[in-house]
């Protein structure tokens, strides 16, 4: 299984209105960790099991920094999403 996350950059490399992989992750289940010998034990049974493990990307953030300000522009600037305003210490970039 695999999840990609995308994002909607407005004007990206002279294509208009594009959506650009931000992410990935994939689910390897036991094939990297039976390579690797790595077990986790059960509480209950104390049988060791093979564990399960996920393959993911970072952020590209050029992207993501793009899809913000392109997507909350206004008249009067661009407008901080309400959830990043606690990191950023502002509403607005005028």
């Amino acid at each position: 299984m695999q999840i990609y996350i995308f994002c909607f950059i407005r004007y990206s490399e002279n294509i208009q209105e594009k959506w650009l992989e931000v992410s990935s992750v994939s689910n390897f289940e036991s094939f990297q960790a039976n390579r690797l010998k790595l077990r986790y034990r059960d509480e209950a049974t104390k049988k060791p099991f093979i564990a399960h493990t996920l393959n993911g990307s970072a952020l590209a953030l050029p992207r993501i920094l793009a899809a913000l300000l392109e997507n909350n522009q206004t008249p009067d600037g661009i407008r901080i999403p309400k959830v990043l305003v606690s990191y950023c210490g502002f509403e607005m970039i005028d």
